[in-house]
């Protein structure tokens, strides 16, 4: 008998399938429905059988559950395969294409391991024992010697024999810190090397013994990967010290790193400070929680005492990461300067592809022509944040920082003093709602010496500037945000344009030359303020007013590409794990900290500048080529206004106190405009001899009417939003529609003489309730019979411009809800003031919902008086169309049901609050739509319909979006030519680099093994820039070669090949969309040019939001 095996792969159907009576009349299958309880803590199961009505769904089902059913090492057998197999039946037209085969083991890889389990927890109980070694004779004695029985073996080391103990002392000379273990009849217990007679001697080679050995401490511990250790150590005393080094240099010549440098008993090796470097780095691991571990790898359950050194640890790696900094920045390479000696700034990790004059620009950049000198601009992003405070413990003169001011915070001492003449901010906003003005004085001051943190990036890039940091003491004040500036400013060339990107830019950059005057001496700048272009980030500026969103955008400004500020976030997001360590310490431990996860920022940043702009420009090129294709088209349809748009642009870049083309001029009339205009027709009408049947005027008739409508809603919407308030407050509504009430009496007065309408109130109906019967209420033929001639034009026009006024609330009101949403999110904390907050929100919704009936009810009677077909405006739909433009609403959504989410992952179920709000499955998934893609209410929309100027109202609509589109095709033209200029910049950049460490082989001074040292490392260094470059020129080398096809640039064949089509991330992370981040997470451009970040930028956001602890304040 023959048999057949297959790896967990399911069998081929043939072209007949086969069914036995059992096949079709098998068991029913059952059905399962389950019901969370409202309380979110039971589960209901029902289940009840269900017929198969098919032979083939009988079939299938059969197929399926045979499959998974499969034993072990999910292989099966055909032991009947006597008969010959059904023939196969080829299916004329065209093929199929055969799958790929699958196992289980790839598609579920935990499902294939499950039986294996018994397997696996066996060979982990044999460890437990000697195993399959020898037990009677050590394989490492000669065999003409007496044989001790082999009890000890090592954890670490690969072979599991079991030795000797003076075999097992020898083969660990080499390896003193290895974990031993002593069989002692029944089971193994922990031993030491130092028990078992082993003694580490310093200050000779390996196997050299000494002729006077100086014991050190009896109690000398090191600590290492593998835990802490109880080591024997003899110093060397044979020799002169000047020759074989002090103790200190003894133990670091063995790599260990000793705690003190006077009689160390306290060693870490340095394959333990290398593991927590980069542990903290990467992970954020803290030194307790690190050290800890080492404690629970030397004793798991606490019965072995061991001596705490914690605090020697900490001071240990202090030292080693600043002494990696030195080392990293040269220094350790420099014979002429001493350590304290480095300059500001030196140890700084700096951007290649910004510009360096001097480096990596031309000669000539100072000269270029106009359409180049954006190649050259220095793009600068600032910003604070209050998550990395630091709490009122030790000062300066108890722990002094160890390079503070050498790489990334400013110096400390002039800082300080700078300070005390600083007095509190008083330029003060009434633009933007952001925290950094509304907090610049009392920022959560009590009980912190460091309120924030100041931060400059290089806004393209993300790297953190040299000296670019510094602390905040109150708020966000303009004095500490002007010292950050100017502080990493001195550090590039003062003729370069720059670019400053800050969120409150409208106000902080008022004045800011004149500041910048008056700092010290030694970073006083003065600011070429022709070189200077003031921005808000993209995605900040939608909490900022109209004017604002027109004067600082990225997107209308010539020269900014692509760039979007909003990378100042993601080091927030990167650095947000530290702030809780940070928090505690004191302020050299922290500024040392801080300036040690800056640099390994900078240089992951640095390492991954090529496939960065490898991807920026791939999406660039076809993103440029749509939008330029776009323009043509708009511009061939309104050829004859382009020009006079072109030059309306033109002078706007060249002036900006010239009109703004990207702005639609307001137009129309008011409510309080046509009231004015009203009288003056009447008093006209009386002058000319037509007098009045009335006292009171038709126009005043129907603003009575209108005056009394709005009393009425005003008076729903109190009831509505105060259900089961106090009893003053429903004192106050009775008083009110009593009020309205006497005002009604005295209309219906007038209304009897202007429009004869039977009137019929009902018994007991309130009083905003009762209908007013103006001539939009009334049928066309009362209105034509019973109403005084011109009334009804008198509300026409009337409510046209309530909906224009109602429209323009709308736009205030969402324009502070989204403000709300920034500044509770950011910054309030703790329930009485989260609660206050939401009494605000609420308030605000109550007016948005009061114009919004406003809006439905004059574009009711609007219809009602000419026909749909002629009401201008759009008819409004509160639950699609009441959004902020910036879209804050869903993020807040967002965050919401990512707060419930981890309370389910807590186990915590689902609340009552969550079910009536219907937050299913469905609707906490991830929404794939990014900002570039979300649409604006047509509310946002800005088009004037004003019957009057219809036409010139549709040109300069035209007029904006075309403008619009032409700094779109503008801004991916820059972005594409800047890429480029940058790919230039980066490896010239790291071959100077390499350059200078080629410099550095030969210091003065070092002589011997120092001497060979410092010319491993500089050239070892020189190597790693000068292959980076070689890197980065490789990967780009597909995409430089471009070609032209009828006017579309596309790229080779073989650069295909290098597509990040399945890569989500790009340039900008947040935390807000659906990031935060975040927006990108933010941290961290635009398919439309109102949209501010687009949907790339928004998944990278929300990618790096996940990742981090929290969302960081602005």
């Amino acid at each position: 008998m023959s048999t057949s095996k297959a790896r967990g792969k399911r069998p081929a159907h043939t072209a007949f399938d086969d069914f036995t009576l059992s096949d079709v009349l098998g068991e029913s299958s059952d059905f399962s429905t389950q019901s969370l309880s409202k309380d979110g803590r039971r589960t209901h199961v029902q289940t009840q059988p269900v017929e198969l009505p098919s032979p083939l769904k009988k079939k299938r089902r059969h197929d399926v559950s045979f499959f998974a059913d499969v034993g072990d090492g999910f292989e099966y057998v055909f032991d009947d395969l006597a008969a010959p197999p059904a023939p196969i039946q080829q299916s004329s037209g065209r093929g199929v294409k055969p799958r790929a085969k699958r196992y289980l083991s790839s598609d579920w890889p935990l499902r294939a391991w499950e039986p294996l389990q018994d397997e696996y927890l066996a060979e982990f109980i044999r460890q437990e024992g000697r195993g399959d070694v020898c037990t009677t004779h050590c394989p490492t004695c000669p065999p003409d010697t007496p044989h001790e029985t082999p009890r000890f073996r090592c954890m670490d080391c690969m072979i599991p024999d079991l030795f000797c103990q003076d075999c097992c002392v020898r083969a660990h000379s080499r390896n003193p810190l290895d974990r031993i273990e002593r069989w002692d009849g029944t089971k193994f217990k922990r031993t030491s090397l130092k028990d078992m007679g082993l003694r580490i001697q310093l200050g000779h080679r390996h196997g050299e013994a000494c002729e006077t050995p100086i014991a050190a401490h009896k109690k000398f511990l090191v600590i290492h990967t593998n835990g802490i250790h109880n080591v024997a150590v003899d110093f060397c005393g044979c020799v002169d010290e000047s020759i074989v080094g002090l103790r200190r240099q003894q133990l670091l010549q063995r790599s260990w790193y000793p705690a003190t440098h006077k009689e160390p008993q306290t060693c870490t090796t340095f394959r333990a400070l290398e593991l927590f470097h980069v542990m903290t780095l990467q992970g954020k691991v803290t030194t307790y929680d690190f050290y800890t571990g080492l404690e629970k790898l030397t004793t798991k359950s606490g019965l072995v005492k061991v001596k705490d050194r914690y605090k020697a640890f900490m001071r240990t790696m202090r030292q080693w990461r600043h002494l990696v900094m030195l080392k990293r920045g040269g220094w350790g390479n420099d014979g002429d300067r001493l350590v304290a000696e480095t300059k500001p700034g030196e140890l700084a990790v700096v951007c290649p592809a910004c510009p360096q004059p001097g480096v990596n620009l031309p000669a000539s950049w100072e000269s270029a022509s106009g359409e180049e000198r954006f190649l050259y601009i220095l793009y600068i992003a600032i910003d604070a944040c209050f998550r990395l405070k630091r709490r009122l413990v030790s000062s300066e003169k108890k722990d002094p920082g160890l390079g503070t001011g050498w790489s990334y915070f400013t110096e400390d001492p002039p800082f300080r003093k700078y300070l005390l003449s600083v007095t509190d901010q008083k330029e003060m906003s009434t633009c933007s709602g952001l925290a950094a003005l509304d907090y610049a004085n009392t920022k959560f001051l009590r009980g912190y010496g460091s309120t924030g943190v100041g931060l400059g990036v290089c806004a393209r890039h993300e790297f953190v500037q040299r000296n670019g940091a510094a602390d905040l003491q109150r708020g966000e004040r303009y004095a500490n945000m002007d010292y950050t500036l100017a502080s990493l400013l001195r550090h590039h060339h003062r003729r370069l344009r720059k670019f400053f990107s800050y969120d409150i830019c409208c106000q902080w950059s008022k004045y800011l030359a004149s500041r910048l005057k008056e700092l010290p001496n030694a970073i006083r700048l003065d600011l070429i303020l022709k070189l200077v272009t003031f921005v808000i980030p993209k995605l900040h500026i939608y909490g900022h007013k109209l004017p604002c969103q027109l004067n600082f955008s990225l997107n209308f400004t010539a020269g900014a590409a692509r760039t979007n500020g909003e990378g100042i976030e993601r080091p927030w997001a990167n650095i947000g794990p530290v702030a809780t360590s940070t928090r505690e310490m004191g302020p050299g431990s922290r500024h040392d900290t801080l300036d040690d996860h800056w640099g390994h920022w900078n240089w992951e940043k640095l390492t991954g500048l090529g496939a960065l702009l490898k991807k920026r420009l791939l999406r660039a090129i076809p993103e440029r080529n749509f939008q330029r294709g776009s323009l043509v088209t708009f511009t061939e349809n309104q050829a004859e206004h382009v020009g006079e748009w072109m030059a309306m642009v033109q002078a706007f870049e060249a002036d900006n106190t010239q009109p703004n083309p990207y702005e639609l001029p307001k137009s129309g009339v008011t409510e309080n405009d046509l009231r004015l205009k009203f009288v003056q027709e009447e008093a006209a009408d009386e002058a000319g001899g037509r007098l009045p049947i009335h006292n009171v005027s038709p126009s005043a008739f129907v603003i009575a009417g209108l005056d009394l409508e709005e009393q009425g809603r005003r008076i729903k919407v109190a009831v509505a939003a105060h259900k089961g308030e106090s009893s003053k407050h429903s004192a106050s509504v009775i008083e009110k529609r009593t009020k309205l009430s006497h005002y009604l009496a005295r209309f219906r007065k007038v209304q009897a003489a202007l429009a004869d309408v039977p009137v019929v109130q009902g018994v007991g109906t309130l009083a905003e309730n009762i209908p007013l019967f103006l001539p939009s209420a009334l049928s066309g033929e009362l209105r034509a019979s019973g109403c005084y001639k011109g009334v009804d034009g008198i509300e026409l026009r009337l409510r046209d411009a309530q909906c224009r006024n109602a429209l323009e609330e709308i736009h205030h009101y969402l324009h502070v809800k989204s403000r709300f949403w920034t500044y509770k999110g950011s910054q309030v904390r703790h329930q009485g003031a989260t609660t206050r907050a939401r009494d605000l929100m609420n308030r605000n919704d109550e007016k948005i919902r009061m114009q919004a009936e406003k809006y439905a009810a004059a574009w009711e009677a609007k219809w009602a008086l000419v026909g749909e077909e002629k009401v201008e405006w759009h008819r409004l739909d509160p639950k699609k169309d009441l959004r902020c433009m910036d879209g804050v609403e869903d993020r807040a959504v967002v965050s919401e049901r990512k707060r419930r989410g981890r309370k389910r992952e807590r186990g915590e179920g689902a609340t009552e609050q969550d079910v009536s709000e219907g937050v299913g499955e469905g609707q906490r998934r991830k929404d794939p739509t990014g900002e570039g893609r979300r649409t604006i209410s047509w509310i946002w929309m800005g088009t004037d319909t004003s019957s009057a100027t219809t036409s010139e109202a549709v040109l300069k609509g035209l007029r904006v979006e075309w403008c619009k589109a032409w700094a779109r095709t503008r801004r991916w033209t820059e972005e594409i030519l800047l890429l480029r200029e940058e790919m230039r910049r980066v490896p010239i950049s790291l071959r100077h680099k390499a350059e200078w460490w080629r410099s550095r082989r030969t210091p003065t001074g070092f002589k011997g093994t120092h001497a060979e040292g410092a010319a491993a490392y500089a050239m070892r260094q020189a190597e790693l820039y000068s292959d980076l470059a070689e890197q980065f020129e490789t990967l780009w080398a597909p995409i430089r070669d471009l070609e032209v096809v009828e006017g579309e640039e596309i790229v080779k064949a073989g650069a295909a090949d290098a597509s990040p089509d399945s890569e989500d991330e790009d340039e900008l992370v947040g935390p807000e969309e659906g990031a935060e981040a975040s927006a990108e997470a933010a941290a961290a451009g635009d398919d439309d040019v109102d949209d501010g970040v687009d949907e790339e930028e928004a998944e990278q956001n929300e990618e790096e939001e996940e990742g981090s602890v929290g969302e960081l304040d602005d």
